[in-house]
């Protein structure tokens, strides 16, 4: 078949994508959320010496959904690139990055493994710039898209490695010492 898509049919192709991996990703980060408890609950998290650029706790519940959207949007734009020669390689690549991704919260939170979690967010590090390289020779749009989430993951991997710097006796503990409250 030589024909090409038509505009609309490729705006179809991409919509039909998106409706689907946007929340997709967005129910995934949120599932890893859950999973590593890093919620206001996690007495572990709270007995941590903040580092002086962690910034207020609102601001994760506001960029991540941020970041998993355009995310999203930015892999179905890869997603409808059908005929895409790096097609298949980006999206590969963004699975790869988004487990990893996926992984950090319940092993920093919920395993209270700070140093693995470093070398995990490091990894992410790599493993977003290399989707963008990807993205970017199938639609550069959609390697933009990541810039952002590139950004965050680079201030979050500073951020780990603070915490480590702060609490280099809380890595790998199983708990802080906090008072457990159990209601019968």
């Amino acid at each position: 078949m030589t024909e090409l898509a038509s505009d609309g049919q490729l705006r179809a192709a991409f919509i039909r994508w998106a409706l689907v991996l946007v929340p997709g990703v967005l129910l995934l980060g949120l599932l890893s959320w859950q999973m590593g408890g890093s919620g206001p609950g996690n007495a572990w998290f709270a007995a941590l010496a903040k580092p002086a650029i962690y910034p207020p706790p609102a601001t994760f519940k506001i960029v991540w959904p941020i970041l998993y959207v355009l995310m999203g949007i930015a892999l179905a734009m890869i997603a409808a690139a059908r005929s895409a020669r790096w097609r298949g390689p980006a999206m590969a690549a963004f699975t790869v990055q988004l487990l990893l991704n996926l992984a950090w919260s319940p092993l920093f939170f919920a395993a209270h493994q700070i140093t693995a979690a470093l070398i995990v967010v490091a990894v992410v590090d790599v493993a977003v710039l290399v989707t963008i390289v990807l993205f970017a020779r199938v639609r550069p749009a959609a390697a933009w898209l990541l810039a952002p989430y590139l950004a965050w993951i680079l201030f979050a991997t500073a951020l780990n490695y603070e915490f480590l710097r702060a609490n280099p006796d809380a890595d790998g503990k199983a708990n802080s010492g906090a008072v457990t409250r159990i209601e019968i």
